[in-house]
């Protein structure tokens, strides 16, 4: 005799649903005394960015109120006398910057991260710690004899200064970030690949490379945010022909007094192309940190 096996009945004799078949409602979230402290520090950390832009929208009467004004009629003057000022040239100066030192850090670093996870030597792990160690040093240490090098070779308010100090200053930690992702990757992929005849060029451009995509595009994202945001070497070593946005930024300082509602202006438009990077790239940002996450 044989039995044949039947799936469980799920509903009754009468064709409804068994009370274990139903679907069980859904629990309501218990309330937390962490999520009120975590909306409060949330909007805390955001608060300042919110006085800026809102700031940014003021004439220059309505930012020196005391207490501040939160109803007042919004106005793009300041946009208007911060284009006026000359940021076209110090967006461009900065973009060109950014740019030119991501693509170098990503030509440079993914080569060498991948070398560093594929065929690692007995040196790897000193290379690495040297790296890595190059961001140890402060920048404040460093600037005099930078100063005096870059004025030697005549380089001294130089755009390219900047591209070669921002590409310097951001290869390890790609590097570090790119090796991680590769090292997610299964090494039987390139076993493979080579078993199907394919060249290790080949493979790492049709097999490794579209795997990894999200790690190299949050790592890009990271390279522009640190160029984007440094100040440092713009301001002493780039400071008169190679003007950038952070230089600009001080001019409202440093000139003719200090104009709140244009300061807030022009940093809001600093602010916004790596608002709009993080924003768009969010989600490859988000999947290429936990694709190289330890697990």
């Amino acid at each position: 005799m044989s039995t044949a096996l039947t799936r469980p009945h799920t509903t009754t004799a009468q064709g409804t649903p068994s009370a274990a078949a139903r679907k069980a409602p859904k629990k309501h979230a218990k309330f937390s005394p962490w999520s009120v402290v975590a909306w409060i520090a949330g909007l805390g950390f955001f608060f300042p960015v919110f006085w800026m832009v809102l700031t940014a929208f003021k004439q220059e009467t309505d930012a020196y109120t005391d207490p501040p004004k939160l109803l007042f009629t919004p106005t793009l003057d300041q946009f208007r006398a911060v284009f006026d000022s000359g940021l076209g040239t110090a967006v461009l100066n900065s973009v060109f910057a950014t740019a030119v030192s991501t693509i170098l850090v990503l030509v440079l670093g993914v080569p060498a991260a991948f070398a560093l996870s594929l065929r690692p030597v007995k040196g790897t792990k000193d290379a690495l710690f040297f790296f890595i160690s190059t961001k140890m040093l402060p920048v404040v240490a460093a600037i005099i004899p930078l100063y005096v090098i870059v004025n030697d070779i005549g380089m001294l308010d130089n755009i390219w200064t900047l591209v070669i100090l921002y590409t310097a200053m951001n290869l390890p930690i790609a590097v570090w970030m790119m090796r991680s992702f590769f090292l997610e990757v299964p090494g039987e992929l390139l076993e493979a690949a080579s078993m199907d005849g394919a060249s290790l060029w080949t493979s790492v451009r049709e097999v490794i490379l579209p795997l990894v995509s999200p790690g190299i595009a949050a790592t890009a994202l990271i390279c522009v945010i640190f160029s984007w945001n440094e100040f440092f070497f713009a301001v002493n070593l780039t400071a008169v022909q190679a003007q950038t946005v952070p230089v600009f930024l001080v001019g409202f300082i440093t000139g003719e007094g200090l104009y709140w509602a244009r300061l807030s202006a022009a940093a809001t438009m600093a602010a916004l192309p790596v608002i709009l990077a993080g924003w768009f790239a969010q989600n490859k940002l988000v999947r290429g940190l936990s694709f190289g996450a330890i697990k």
